[in-house]
């Protein structure tokens, strides 16, 4: 009797929607994380912070890391990780932001994806 092959592999998905309270808090703490990045190349460096200073979701990107979300969890390794950020109107009573709702919806977070791996 042989049993059935199952993956080790699990894929998470979230999506989160935040209310940016204060722009130039966000902007400041991404504009501070890449200036403590010593690893960082001085051209992706400059790329970096220009991208942040003029697009708050950019910012975001930059302060947000699934691997933090993970790196404490025992027993597992992060094989890939993709995110992306983006300015939305969000109306949580509109059906259009029902997170009960099927992937692969109007806003699905894997039509502009970041992805590291």
């Amino acid at each position: 009797m042989s049993t059935p092959e199952t993956s080790r592999f699990v894929r998470i998905r979230v999506e989160l929607v935040l209310a940016v309270d204060d722009e130039e808090a966000v902007t400041g703490a991404a504009l501070q994380s890449l200036a403590d990045d010593v690893e960082l190349p001085d051209a992706e460096r400059a790329h970096a912070e220009r991208a942040v200073t003029e697009d708050t979701a950019e910012a975001l990107a930059h302060l947000v890391d699934p691997f933090d979300l993970v790196s404490q969890v025992p027993g597992v390794e992060l094989q890939q990780a993709s995110w992306s950020s983006e300015l939305v109107d969000y109306d949580p009573d509109s059906p259009e932001w029902d997170l009960d709702e099927e992937d692969g919806g109007e806003n699905d977070p894997e039509d502009d994806e970041m992805t590291v791996g």
